[in-house]
């Protein structure tokens, strides 16, 4: 597995236990590309061999650059039953149970590069909501070829009072500054084990206040499924970054709050870290 951290003005590559500095490396080439694990062979031998304890940080960059960043919706079981709760009221709940057994996936609009926050920095939570939660994704690279290479740890921040107000209304539950985190690199390699466990770990003034876990088992959908309707009668010219769903969803008597930090660990690709902020 290679992995990219994304610095503001350069990248630091981890390969078989080496570091490498790459001043100028540019993700929007990386994503272009037919081959991209061959693009990031080719970066590491222009790159500087680097000390680990002198590369590597507490903060990343998001790893993208014009990607768009999209999202599934009601993937797991687990996502089907959340969606329902939150909009039985409204009504909206049978087109959630609809769309967990329909063939086309739901599928939406998260994020531009600069909604979009690196592991260390603050997500957020709308002014106007009463009720957020984070939602733990295996997010994947997908080429400008539409081809799935790579993944990272996503957390798909969601306002629930608004979604479950009425599903017209997803786009401001789901689309804001500071709703979307990814990282902490951009990890290239072999698929992930279907067994990869999702973990899910909220801390309130230093003491746990919600705790999950999910596994890809649970995932309904294939990724090269999800991918290929996203890429059906659209275009991506430098490829896109597509959260997967979350079968991790706190229960309905828990909502952020300013301060609290939120740890999402992909067995094999890290944790990804990020204080909630407004």
């Amino acid at each position: 597995m290679i992995k990219v951290y994304r610095r503001q003005d350069s990248v630091v590559i981890v390969s078989g236990g080496q570091c490498y500095s790459h001043e100028g490396f540019s993700f929007d080439r990386l994503f272009q590309a037919e081959d991209p694990a061959a693009f990031l062979q080719e970066a590491i031998r222009e790159a500087t061999p680097t000390a680990e304890a002198a590369a590597m940080q507490d903060t990343w960059e998001a790893p993208l650059e014009s990607q768009e960043v999209w999202a599934s919706g009601v993937t797991y079981y687990r996502s089907r039953e959340a969606r329902m709760e939150e909009s039985e009221q409204s009504g909206g709940d049978v087109f959630y149970d609809k769309v967990y057994e329909a063939e086309r996936p739901e599928l939406f609009f998260k994020a531009t590069s600069s909604r979009a926050r690196g592991h260390g920095a603050e997500v957020c939570i709308r002014k106007d909501s009463s009720w957020d939660v984070p939602e733990p994704e295996l997010t994947i690279a997908i080429n400008a070829h539409g081809k799935v290479f790579g993944y990272t740890v996503g957390n798909d921040m969601s306002s629930r009072s608004i979604e479950g107000e009425n599903p017209l209304y997803l786009p401001q539950a789901k689309v804001y500054r500071g709703s979307c985190a990814m990282g902490p690199a951009l990890c290239v390699g072999d698929p992930l084990p279907k067994e990869s466990k999702i973990t899910l770990e909220i801390t309130r003034d230093g003491n746990p206040a919600f705790t999950g876990e999910t596994a890809l088992t649970q995932l309904k959908r294939t990724l090269d499924e999800l991918a290929s309707y996203l890429f059906r009668d659209n275009e991506f010219p430098f490829g896109a970054w597509l959260m997967t769903g979350t079968g991790v969803v706190p229960s309905t008597d828990f909502t952020l709050q300013v301060g609290d930090v939120v740890r999402i660990s992909i067995e094999g690709l890290g944790t990804l870290e990020n204080r909630v902020g407004s």
